[in-house]
């Protein structure tokens, strides 16, 4: 339910998708082992065309598919989104060898992508990458650029059982992110090894370790040293969607609740003709309706091309996420103490829904992003 403009066609997509995700992604997800890539999931969504729109939809078609995948199977829309995350940088800056090398088998399902941004040191501070780049120092007839990348990664979802990695070092020392450089890194590259770690959330969450992986010129992603506006373009496509996420969980939430609340028998009458429950949900809707249409919002900006898409974009994430954070607490609160059993949807989304506060920018990171934007356009009048 929105009374955002979404076309007839777009409505009866996400209607698809819905019940696309209960009928056939939901039993592969629950096949899977929490803390591993289900490649028989990320097989389905490329068998289901979901993959290869990721490179012919905007912005606000990647939301629209996030949100619905996310009502009804949250591990198949993380899949989905992850294989977004690492393979859109090779669509929008890969060369055609790179991109005829990988774009088809992400597409396919058959190559599992990665985005390596974060490190144990600079998580929310991008600009401060310490994984470096250091010049080969040898000579080579060919007179490509070679260096070795030393260092690690950390907090990388689906490492480390990704087939290949958007990886992001420091080739210029001292350049913040003037001197960061984006790298197409295959997962069998000499010196790159990585494990798992044991976070909250169920989809693949790890770390890398670089001990002098070899990298050359025709590894390259866009330009050397403009990097970071790689990763920055990236996240500005993907934070409006990140916000779509979190509105299909909180939607999920809602709809569990208003059911429960509906039948649940209290104090001679149903919970819902309390009034403190009723306003509670109330408040729930209200609050999922504002994230919706300012995700909604914020892709519109994007793939019109507006100027303010940077202050958008985490204007969305923010909102998005802080209120299913709020919406799935509400709603474990009036179901009691069953919707904490294993198993449950809302302990499943109780579980989901924290990290989205965290990765691709932490909300004080969305707050610190808004204000700047506010700030330069103040200045520019």
């Amino acid at each position: 339910m929105t009374a955002f403009s979404l076309e007839p066609a777009q409505l009866a997509w996400c209607a698809e998708l819905r019940a696309l995700a209960a009928e056939r992604l939901r039993p592969l997800a629950e096949k899977g082992e929490p803390g591993r890539v289900n490649r028989a999931l990320v097989a389905e969504l490329g068998r289901l065309g979901l993959l290869g729109r990721l490179f012919t939809s905007g912005a606000l078609d990647l939301c629209l598919m996030r949100e619905s995948l996310a009502q009804a199977c949250t591990e198949a829309e993380t899949a989905l989104a992850l294989q977004g995350l690492g393979a859109h940088p090779v669509h929008a800056h890969g060369t055609d060898a790179q991109r005829a090398r990988w774009l088809p088998a992400v597409s396919d399902g058959t190559a599992v992508a990665a985005f390596a941004l974060s490190e144990p040191g600079a998580g929310s501070d991008a600009a401060a990458l310490e994984l470096t780049a250091h010049p080969d120092g040898t000579a080579h007839p060919d007179g490509d650029a070679r260096w070795r990348l030393t260092g690690e990664k950390c907090w990388i979802s689906n490492a480390p059982e990704a087939d290949f990695y958007t990886v992001f070092a420091r080739t210029t020392p001292g350049a913040g992110a003037r001197g960061v450089t984006a790298f197409l890194l295959p997962a069998d590259r000499p010196g790159l090894t990585g494990r798992g770690l044991d976070m909250l959330a169920p989809h693949p969450v790890g770390a890398l370790d670089f001990d002098g992986v070899p990298v050359t010129a025709d590894d390259v992603l866009g330009e050397v040293d403009r990097g970071f506006r790689v990763a920055m373009g990236t996240l500005n496509l993907f934070r409006p969607s990140v916000g779509a996420f979190a509105v299909g969980m909180a939607q999920a939430a809602l709809d569990a609740t208003l059911a429960h609340t509906a039948r649940r028998d209290a104090f001679g009458g149903k919970l819902r003709d309390l009034q403190a429950v009723a306003h509670q949900v109330a408040e729930m809707a209200l609050r999922t309706e504002a994230a919706r249409l300012m995700v909604y919002a914020a892709a519109t900006a994007y793939d019109t091309g507006a100027p303010d898409v940077p202050g958008r974009s985490a204007m969305a994430k923010l909102l998005a996420t802080e209120t299913a954070q709020y919406v799935v607490d509400t709603a474990v609160q009036l179901h009691g103490a069953r919707a904490l059993q294993r198993g449950q949807l809302l302990e499943h989304l109780y579980r989901e829904v924290r990290a989205p506060r965290i990765y691709e920018g932490a909300s004080e990171v969305q707050r610190g992003i808004i204000a700047k934007e506010l700030y330069a356009r103040q200045e520019a009048r």
